[in-house]
């Protein structure tokens, strides 16, 4: 999964794109945190009741120029994406993600890209 300016999950019609408004300091404030290679990375476990290593997991990965970044949903150890948007039985994941993205499109982390 290659950096890129537009992203979206594996099962969601939704693109997303970073905010012109995006700083690295909100980045820090809302979870991001800060990788060898300088970017920026968030993981959120989308079920709580799990412990973290087997969690389904949202992924995002924002470049140290704050132009481009990678966003995908995983298994618990992070090796496959996978799609919870396609089983009845995920909707509380689905409700999760929801929330998670709710709250960076508020602090001008992400917009949605128009089609």
């Amino acid at each position: 999964m290659a950096f890129a300016e537009t992203a979206s999950v594996k099962g969601n019609p939704t693109v997303y794109a970073l905010s012109p408004q995006i700083k690295k300091y909100t980045l820090r404030d809302v979870g991001f945190s800060l990788t060898r290679a300088g970017n920026f990375q968030l993981e959120r476990p989308l079920d709580p009741s799990l412990p973290y290593n087997q969690a389904i997991k949202l992924k995002i990965t924002v470049a140290k120029d704050l132009k481009t970044f990678k966003m995908a949903v995983t298994t618990g150890n992070g090796l496959q994406t996978i799609n919870i948007f396609k089983q009845a039985q995920q909707k509380d994941k689905v409700t999760q993600f929801n929330f998670v993205i709710e709250n960076l499109l508020k602090r001008q982390v992400l917009e949605i890209k128009k089609a």
